[in-house]
């Protein structure tokens, strides 16, 4: 643990996983320096439309899927809510003020919800230059200035102790949208290199998803072993914790495309021996194995002093 509350930064690419190349030097350079492993999710509902699969999912990284569930009814283009009593971010962990920066709408009505601040690209980045597309440099150094950043300082009070950055396949470019992800990555890694009172207190987390998958698609991306998948081998392997919730299984959990994560803060997180961001490198050599998606959520409030123990 820092000496210091950490203030967290958490990018999410929404369906962004299948994108990662060899050109994404900057993705491979933070798995390389980072603690990596597994986020699962539960199997997705047949015919869900890819509006309502970037709701959903979002909600287990939020530890929300109950809310999520409460719902009026569901549309492609909107999502309507029932009155419901959702717990703010806040009441949940410690009075954390947080907020979430994404341009899609169903996010920004979910997200607000939840007790966090919705910000669009266009309330941080000049009209010049819209949402992530802009310069790196820009991009990275207002976001920082969000967690309370700037000029190689650390301000003593931020507005908000955790930030998420949603992107995207926008306008189904996913490789431009992973190229801008991975620059916007490259220059904050690049600030936290130069400024070690940033560094200290920075958690920087990467979460890339699949997006839309089954089975059938994607038989190389199991976080399960062969053997563990025959029935008549089956009873020799340990039940694995993130298919356990309390003492019950989970009964929806789904065992290939996880969600792929690499944290990292300057003498905090643990190094692994992982080279690349890829399914295959952390299954080999990443530290953090498999954890349910909604565990992720507690713990970097943990990390941030927002928590009272890990997985509370």
């Amino acid at each position: 643990m820092a000496d210091k509350p950490s203030r967290g930064l958490v990018v999410y690419g929404d369906g962004l996983a299948r994108y990662i190349n060899e050109s994404h030097t900057q993705l491979h350079s933070l798995a390389s320096r980072a603690s990596c492993g597994f986020l699962s999710l539960p199997n997705s509902p047949p015919s869900e439309s890819e509006d309502v699969r970037i709701v959903r999912e979002f909600a287990e990284l939020l530890d929300a899927s109950e809310a999520y569930h409460n719902t009026s009814g569901v549309d492609t283009a909107e999502i309507q809510y029932q009155k419901y009593v959702v717990p703010s971010i806040s009441d949940r962990f410690m009075g954390m003020r947080s907020a979430i920066i994404t341009n899609n709408s169903s996010l920004i009505t979910f997200g607000g919800k939840l007790g966090f601040k919705m910000l669009q690209w266009s309330d941080i980045i000049d009209n010049s230059h819209p949402n992530y597309e802009s310069p790196p440099d820009v991009v990275a150094s207002k976001v920082l200035k969000l967690l309370g950043f700037q000029q190689g300082k650390t301000s003593e009070k931020s507005p908000f102790d955790l930030v998420f950055i949603h992107i995207g396949e926008g306008d189904k470019n996913g490789q431009k949208s992973t190229g801008n992800l991975n620059g916007l990555v490259g220059q904050i890694m690049h600030i936290e290199e130069q400024e070690h009172e940033i560094s200290s207190r920075l958690h920087l987390s990467l979460v890339m998803s699949y997006g839309p998958v089954s089975e059938g698609d994607v038989p190389n991306y199991s976080v399960v072993g062969k053997d563990e998948n025959n029935s008549n081998l089956s009873l020799l392997f340990p039940r694995q914790s993130y298919t356990v919730k309390g003492r019950n299984l989970r009964d929806n959990v789904r065992h290939y495309c996880p969600m792929l994560t690499a944290q990292w803060q300057n003498a905090v997180t643990r190094k692994d021996s992982v080279e690349t961001f890829s399914f295959a490198d952390f299954k080999e050599h990443g530290g953090l194995l498999t954890i349910p998606a909604d565990r992720f959520l507690h713990e970097i409030a943990f990390k941030l002093w927002k928590a009272p123990k890990y997985g509370a």
